[in-house]
C-alpha cells in the first residue's frame, strides 16, 4: 500500500463554469496518479451535485449528437448499416425524437452513473476503505465525462465499414484507460490497495454477468421442453409433408 500525504494538496480556486470543469477533467485524464484525484476530491468545489450535472448534460448532449450523426449518415446513404431505410421525412423526424428523448436520456444517465457508484463504495467498504461516496462520485465523474464526449462522436461512425475497425480498436483502449483511471480513483478516495480498489470496480461487472448468466441457462432449462416440442412438431410436419 502507498503512503498517502497527511495534508492533501488543495489547488487553488478554479475558474467558475465550463472553464473550471473543463480544467477538472482534464487533469483526471492526463495525470493518471492517486495524488491527482485526492486533490480534486478535497476541493471546496467537490460536490455530489456538480457531478450529477456534468452527467446530465453529457448525457443530453451525447444522445442528440449521436442521433444528428446517424440522422447524418443515412441522409448521406448508409441506411442498410443503421437499420433504416429511406432519408428525408425519415431524417427529420430521427432529429425531432432525439431532441426530445435527450433531457430523458441525460437523467436517465444520471441515476444509472449514481447507483453504480453508490455500489462501488459499498463494496470499498466491505473491503475496509475510508471513503465517501460524494468524493467518489465526483472524482468518477471527472473520469467519465471526457471519455463520454469523445464516445459519443464515435460510437454512429462506428456503423460505417472499415471505419468501425479503427473506431472499436480506439474504444477498446479508452475502455481499459478508464477502468485504470477508476481503479486508481478509488483507491485514492478510499485510502487502501490495489487489490481493494480493483475489486471494488470490477466485482460489480462479474456479479451483474453471473446473475445475468444464470438467469439465462435457468430460463433455457424452463423453455427447453417447449423448445423440444417445437422442433418436434416442425420435424413431423416435414416427414407427413408429400
Amino acid at each position: 500500500m502507498s503512503e498517502f500525504s497527511n495534508t492533501p494538496i488543495v489547488p487553488p480556486s478554479t475558474a467558475p463554469g465550463l472553464a473550471g470543469w473543463f480544467r477538472v477533467w482534464m487533469k483526471a485524464v492526463t495525470k493518471p496518479n492517486e495524488q491527482t484525484f485526492i486533490d480534486i476530491t478535497e476541493h471546496p468545489d467537490a460536490q455530489p451535485k456538480t457531478a450529477y450535472i456534468w452527467i446530465f448534460l453529457v448525457g443530453t448532449l451525447s444522445t442528440i449528437v449521436t442521433g444528428l450523426i446517424q440522422a447524418i449518415l443515412v441522409a448521406a446513404g448508409v441506411s442498410s448499416q443503421l437499420g433504416v431505410q429511406g432519408a428525408g421525412s425519415s431524417v427529420g423526424v430521427s432529429i425531432f425524437a432525439t431532441i426530445c428523448a435527450s433531457p430523458i436520456a441525460g437523467g436517465i444517465s444520471v441515476l444509472f452513473f449514481a447507483l453504480g457508484i453508490a455500489i462501488v463504495q459499498w463494496i470499498a467498504k466491505l473491503f475496509g476503505g475510508t471513503g465517501t461516496y460524494d468524493k467518489l462520485v465526483y472524482a468518477v465523474a471527472a473520469i467519465s465525462v471526457p471519455f463520454s464526449l469523445v464516445s459519443m462522436f464515435l460510437v454512429p461512425l462506428s456503423v460505417v465499414p472499415y471505419l468501425n475497425i479503427c473506431t472499436g480498436l480506439i474504444s477498446f483502449g479508452l475502455s481499459i484507460y478508464v477502468i485504470y483511471l477508476q481503479i486508481t480513483a478509488v483507491k485514492a478516495v478510499n485510502r487502501f490497495g490495489w487489490g481493494a480498489a480493483a475489486g471494488s470496480v470490477l466485482l460489480p461487472g462479474f456479479v451483474i454477468a453471473f446473475v445475468c448468466g444464470c438467469l439465462v441457462v435457468v430460463t433455457l432449462m424452463l423453455l427447453g421442453p417447449m423448445i423440444g416440442n417445437v422442433f418436434s412438431g416442425i420435424n413431423q410436419s416435414l416427414q407427413m409433408a408429400p
